[in-house]
């Protein structure tokens, strides 16, 4: 799906193991009218954050995830690093501790749906980072 726009829209990261999953994040962020980028590990999600992190304003991530970094470790390091983007974790089966996200993030469970993300999104994103379909 192409917006007319397309060619300035955000980007957004999905970093999911599950390719069914990610699959069904990356369609849902592209209907809202983001661009994507997407990986299957926080290894390959950090190698991604390091060299397009200036076009990217969300990442949306699992929790349990092969490789030495699972999704909170992805979106503390986010933060750390690249304070401009916005976080949306996801999980079905491990809730957030108290030290397990950073200021600002925030936290679904799975299954997510459409509406679930687009909400989160639209109030962590400032408008001038939203997609036009996600903006008021």
């Amino acid at each position: 799906m192409t917006h007319p726009d397309a060619a300035s829209a955000p980007y957004a990261l999905i970093v999911d193991d599950d390719g069914l999953i990610r699959m069904d994040a990356l369609d849902i962020l592209e209907d809202a009218g983001f661009r994507t980028f997407e990986a299957s590990d926080g290894d390959a999600a950090m190698v991604l954050l390091a060299e397009h992190h200036a076009s990217i304003v969300l990442l949306f991530t699992d929790v349990q995830m092969p490789g030495s970094r699972n999704g909170f470790a992805v979106a503390r390091e986010t933060a750390r690093c690249w304070p401009h983007i916005a976080i949306v974790v996801a999980s079905g089966h491990v809730q957030p501790g108290p030290d397990d996200m950073p200021e600002g993030a925030r936290f679904i469970g799975k299954p997510f749906t459409s509406g679930m993300i687009h909400d989160h999104v639209k109030e962590i994103l400032p408008d001038g980072q939203k997609p036009e379909p996600l903006r008021d």
